[in-house]
C-alpha cells in the first residue's frame, strides 16, 4: 500500500508542475499580449483580455472574463450540442463536446481570476471562452 501511495503522489506531483508551472505556448505567440500560457495544445486562441492595453485595464478584462467563465462556463452543455446538431453532427457529439469545453471553461475561470494580477500569463480556453456576454 506504501508503494502504491508514493507512486499516485509522484504522478500528482507532475500533473500538478506541468499544470503550475507556465510554458511558452503556440497561444502566447498569436499576437495576444501575454508571455507565457497555460495551455498544453496549440488549439486555443489567446484570450480575448490580452489585446487590452495598459496593466489595469487588462487585469481588471482577466479578472470578468475569469469570473464570466466561471459563473456561465456549464453553459457549454446547452450551447454546444445545439450547434453540432445545427451543423448536421450528433447530439450526443456535441453533448461531449459541451461537456469537456464547460468543464474547462469553468476551470480555466478559476484559473483567470487567481493569476488575474499576472497579465503576463494566459490560459486560453476552447473556443475564446463562454459566448455567452460577449459583445
Amino acid at each position: 500500500m506504501g508503494n502504491r501511495m508514493r507512486v499516485v503522489a509522484s504522478i500528482l506531483m507532475l500533473v500538478g508542475l506541468s499544470v503550475a508551472l507556465p510554458a511558452v505556448g503556440e497561444a502566447a505567440d498569436m499576437g495576444g499580449g501575454a508571455k507565457y500560457t497555460l495551455s498544453l495544445t496549440k488549439d486555443y486562441t489567446a484570450s480575448p483580455w490580452t489585446s487590452e492595453v495598459g496593466y489595469g485595464t487588462r487585469a481588471l478584462s482577466k479578472l470578468g472574463f475569469g469570473i464570466k467563465n466561471l459563473l456561465l462556463g456549464w453553459t457549454d452543455l446547452i450551447v454546444e450540442p445545439q450547434e453540432t446538431m445545427s451543423a448536421g453532427g450528433n447530439f450526443f457529439t456535441g453533448l461531449g463536446i459541451g461537456l469537456k469545453d464547460g468543464i474547462e471553461n469553468t476551470l480555466g475561470g478559476v484559473v483567470h481570476i487567481v493569476t488575474f494580477p499576472i497579465t503576463g500569463i494566459d490560459a486560453p480556453l476552447p473556443e475564446g471562452g463562454t459566448q455567452l456576454l460577449s459583445s
